[in-house]
């Protein structure tokens, strides 16, 4: 029972549980309390069921982006209830988005492929979901060598602009480039050609219960 609950979130069961959290979120959104309590309780259970690095991550940019527009909706109308509806909309999102985080991009393609979803889009989530990661490194590459060489401070926009964006640009053409030569040497074909899976993913006994207690959740809150 312990490998079944350390197992990562289902890919599909993850992206369909953030659809369900924005939609019902924002339904939700103008009865307050009860859509607070919603997003507060899946954000624990995110965090039970293996997500809790994803949550953390998103937790201090949801406290900036909300609280900047609950307070530019506070100024706006002068009460405190759009401000909080406005919060509780940003709290779906965000809360949408960690189980899509938490799922490794092999893996979601793994599921894509099993339920034979076309090539073209499983290369598409493949991608969209290894370019922020890739982004930050990146970043983080040519920060250091900006450090190293004493190229000065990034506010300064010649600095920025030789220092930094040219070089960060070129580095993306260059990824591009071998991204699309490691897609080409894989064998990763988007016409209707046969291929097999190599570890097939498969639902678990956690991702039954995820499910049931987030529409059980969703019932409890609409109810009382």
């Amino acid at each position: 029972m312990k490998a079944v609950w350390n197992q990562k979130l289902y890919p599909l069961v993850a992206i369909l549980s953030g659809v369900f959290v924005i939609v019902f979120g924002l339904v939700m959104a103008k009865d307050l309390l009860a859509c607070s309590v919603f997003l507060a309780c899946v954000f624990v259970w995110l965090m039970i069921f293996g997500c809790w690095k994803s949550c953390l991550h998103a937790l201090p940019a949801f406290i900036v982006v909300a609280g900047i527009f609950f307070g530019i909706f506070y100024a706006a109308t002068g009460t405190f209830d759009s401000g909080w509806s406005m919060a509780n909309r940003f709290g779906a999102v965000f809360l949408a988005i960690v189980p899509g985080m938490s799922v490794a991009p092999v893996r979601m393609t793994r599921s894509l492929s099993q339920v034979h979803t076309p090539r073209s889009v499983t290369l598409g989530m493949l991608i969209a979901m290894s370019f922020v990661p890739m982004l930050r490194g990146e970043i983080k590459r040519v920060r250091e060598a900006m450090k190293t060489r004493g190229a000065g401070s990034i506010l300064n926009p010649k600095i920025l602009y030789r220092a930094f964006l040219v070089p960060f640009v070129m580095r993306l053409v260059n990824i591009s480039d071998t991204l699309a030569l490691s897609v080409e040497t894989r064998g990763f074909a988007l016409g209707k050609v046969r291929y097999t899976i190599y570890k097939k993913e498969s639902l678990a006994i956690s991702d039954i219960v995820y499910v049931l207690g987030l529409i059980a959740g969703a019932v409890l809150v609409i109810v009382l």
